[in-house]
C-alpha cells in the first residue's frame, strides 16, 4: 500500500512539473472571458493600417512562427539573420517591424544618456540586445505600468514584459486566472515559445506598452 501512494505522489509531481513547465498545454481564455476591453494604440508608426499594439503583437506572432534556434552570438548586421536568436530578439524584430528600430533608438539614448547606462564602450550591434540597456530605455521612452500581475486588465497583448534577465512580448492568450501568457525565446530546450510562465516568475522588474 505504501509503495502504491508513493508511486502516486510521484505520479503527480511529474504530471504538475509538466504542466508548470507547458508540456502539458494549457486552457487558453481571451479578454472577453473576463469583461476586459483590449487596447487598441491610437498611433500606427509604420502607417501599415494596424496599430501599434496589434502590430507588435502580431510581429512577435510572425517571429516565433519561424522557430529561431536560441544562441548568443555577435552579428555585424546587428539583428540576427540566420534563424538564431535570444529573448531580446523576440522584442527587437516585434518593435522593428512596427516602426521602431531598436538597433537605431537605443543607439541614440545610450549617446545621449551616458549617465544612465553602465556602458564602457558603445557598440550599436550589441548593446540593443542587452536586457539591461533595453530596461533603462523603455524607462526612459515607453509607458511604465503595474507589475503586479494580479491587476490582470493593466496587462495586454502587444505589452513588454522584462524579468532580472530576461524579456518577452505579453501574448493576447491568457490562463484560468486571468494571467498572460508571454511570447518569448529562453533557452534551447523551450518547447513552445508562447507559454503560461507569469505565475511562476518572481522577477518581474519591468512592464511597458509603446507610447
Amino acid at each position: 500500500m505504501k509503495k502504491i501512494i508513493i508511486t502516486i505522489i510521484i505520479f503527480l509531481l511529474l504530471i504538475l512539473t509538466l504542466y508548470i513547465f507547458n508540456y502539458i498545454p494549457h486552457k487558453i481564455y481571451t479578454n472577453e472571458d473576463f469583461n476586459i476591453k483590449t487596447y487598441i494604440s491610437s498611433i500606427d508608426n509604420d502607417n501599415d493600417g494596424i496599430d501599434d499594439q496589434t502590430d507588435i503583437l502580431n510581429n512577435a506572432r510572425d517571429y516565433i512562427s519561424r522557430k529561431p534556434k536560441y544562441k548568443s552570438k555577435y552579428y555585424s548586421t546587428g539583428y540576427p539573420d540566420d534563424n538564431y536568436g535570444v529573448c531580446t530578439d523576440v522584442v527587437a524584430y516585434s518593435l522593428k517591424n512596427a516602426g521602431y528600430d531598436l538597433m537605431e533608438l537605443v543607439n541614440n539614448d545610450i549617446n545621449d544618456n551616458k549617465d544612465k547606462y553602465n556602458i564602457k564602450t558603445i557598440d550599436k550591434n550589441i548593446d540593443f540586445r542587452r536586457v539591461v540597456n533595453l530596461k533603462v530605455y523603455f524607462d526612459n521612452h515607453a509607458i511604465s505600468l503595474t507589475t503586479d500581475i494580479n491587476k490582470i486588465a493593466d496587462w495586454q497583448g502587444g505589452d513588454i514584459v522584462v524579468f532580472k534577465k530576461h524579456i518577452g512580448i505579453v501574448s493576447d492568450k491568457r490562463n484560468k486566472n486571468g494571467i498572460p501568457f508571454i511570447i518569448h525565446h529562453a533557452n534551447p530546450f523551450q518547447r513552445s515559445y508562447e507559454e503560461d510562465i507569469l505565475e511562476n516568475r518572481t522577477d518581474i522588474i519591468g512592464h511597458y506598452r509603446i507610447s
